[in-house]
C-alpha cells in the first residue's frame, strides 16, 4: 500500500512537517516521526484515532467543514487549526491535504511561533494606538476646555469686579495654570512609560545661561520669601533641548524651595567638568532617608508626604528621563547639612540611534 511504502521512505522519516494519512471516516492510518517532535505523540497515540480527538474546541466547527469539503473532492490548502500536544498545550498547524480514492494525504507545518509573533505584533500595534489616543486626549481634549476657561477668567479679570470676586478669579487662574502643569507631567510620564521616549529635541548649539537664569528668576518671583543664589560659570554652548533642560531645572529648584529651610538659601550652580556641564541644586534641610533616595526618581514617589504638597510625584521622574534623554545622569546626595541634586550633561548631544 502507498501508506506502508511511504512510512519507510527517507522523506517520511526526516521531514519536520507532520505527515499523515486519513481514511474516509477521519481516522489516522499512518503518521511520521515529526508528530512526536511537534506534538509529543508516538504512532500508537495517534493512529486508529479520529483526528477530531486532537482539535482545539474553538477550531472544531471550521475543521468539520474542511473535512466535508475534502470528502467532496476539494483539496485543503493552508488551513490553520490547533492540535493538542501530549502535555495538554496546543500548537498551531497549517495543513495541506489532498484526496485520493478513499484516503486523504495530509501534511502540516508548525506555525505556533509565527502565530505568537503575529499576536505580539498586534499587541504592540494596539498598545501604540492606545498610547497615541491617550496622549491625544491629554494634549487636546483636556487642554481645550482649560484654555476656554482660562480665556473666560482673563476676560472677567479685565472687567469691574468686587474685591472678593477678583480674588476668586485670580485663585482660579492660578489653579488652571497648575492643572496645565499636571497635564504636561502626565503626558511626559505617558511618553516615557508607554513610548519609551520622553521626547528630546536637541539643538545644534544653545547658549544655556540665559535659559537657566530665566528659570531661576521665575521661581524667585513666585517664592519671594526664599533666597536663591545662582552661580553659572561655564564655557561653550551646549547641544541640548533648552526647553527640556529648563523644565529639569525648574523641577529641581521648585523641589529645593519646597523642601528646604525657608531661612536658608537654595544654591544653583553650573560649571564645566571635562567635556561635561555640571548643574547642581542644593538646599539646607532635613536629610532624605537612604531608603527614600533609592526610589526618589521613580514615578509617584516623594521624599516625604506632606498635606500641603502639590503635584503627582512625577517631577523627579521626569527630570531623570530628561537627563537620560541627553545621555546624562541625574543623582542625589543628602546628609544632615544639605541635599544636592547633580546633573552631569555632555556638552555634545549623543548620536541618535
Amino acid at each position: 500500500m502507498v501508506g506502508q511504502i511511504d512510512r519507510y521512505s527517507l522523506t517520511w522519516r526526516v521531514t519536520p512537517d507532520l505527515l499523515g494519512i486519513l481514511d474516509k471516516s477521519g481516522v489516522f492510518t499512518d503518521t511520521n516521526p515529526a508528530w512526536f517532535t511537534t506534538l509529543g505523540r508516538l504512532p500508537e497515540d495517534i493512529e486508529n484515532r479520529k483526528f477530531f480527538d486532537f482539535i482545539h474546541p474553538d477550531d472544531m466547527p471550521k475543521t468539520e467543514q474542511a473535512f466535508v469539503d475534502i470528502q467532496n473532492g476539494e483539496p485543503i490548502l493552508n488551513f490553520e487549526n490547533r492540535y493538542r500536544h501530549k502535555d495538554g498545550s496546543y500548537r498551531w498547524l497549517s495543513w495541506n491535504a489532498v484526496p485520493e480514492e478513499n484516503l486523504f494525504f495530509c501534511s502540516a507545518r508548525d506555525i505556533t511561533d509565527a502565530k505568537d509573533n503575529e499576536k505580539s505584533l498586534q499587541t504592540r500595534e494596539d498598545e501604540a494606538q492606545l498610547r497615541e489616543q491617550f496622549i491625544a486626549v491629554l494634549s487636546h481634549d483636556l487642554r481645550t476646555p482649560i484654555a476656554a476657561v482660562s480665556s473666560a477668567i482673563w476676560t472677567a479679570l479685565r472687567q469691574e469686579q468686587t474685591e472678593k470676586s477678583r480674588r476668586l478669579l485670580t485663585t482660579a487662574e492660578l489653579s488652571l495654570g497648575r492643572m496645565t502643569e499636571l497635564i504636561s507631567d502626565v503626558m511626559d510620564f505617558a511618553r516615557a512609560r508607554l513610548g519609551g521616549d520622553i521626547g528630546i529635541d536637541p539643538k545644534q548649539t544653545v547658549d544655556l545661561i540665559p535659559v537657566l537664569e530665566q528659570v531661576v528668576q521665575e521661581i524667585r518671583l513666585s517664592n519671594p520669601d526664599t533666597t536663591i543664589i545662582e552661580d553659572f560659570h561655564f564655557f561653550d554652548n551646549v547641544q541640548c533641548d533648552e526647553d527640556r533642560i529648563g523644565q529639569l531645572l525648574s523641577n529641581l529648584v521648585s523641589n529645593a524651595v519646597f523642601h528646604g529651610e525657608q531661612d536658608e538659601p537654595v544654591r544653583v550652580r553650573a560649571f564645566d567638568e571635562g567635556e561635561n556641564l555640571v548643574l547642581t541644586v542644593a538646599n539646607f534641610g532635613k536629610p532624605i532617608p537612604q531608603a527614600a533616595q533609592e526610589k526618589l526618581f521613580e514615578p509617584f514617589t516623594r521624599a516625604e508626604v506632606q498635606q500641603s504638597q502639590n503635584g503627582l510625584g512625577l517631577g523627579l521622574f521626569i527630570a531623570k528621563q530628561i537627563a537620560l534623554g541627553h545621555g546624562g545622569t541625574l543623582s542625589v546626595s543628602s546628609d544632615d547639612i544639605e541635599t544636592e541634586f547633580r546633573l552631569v550633561l555632555p556638552k555634545k548631544a549623543p548620536a541618535s540611534g
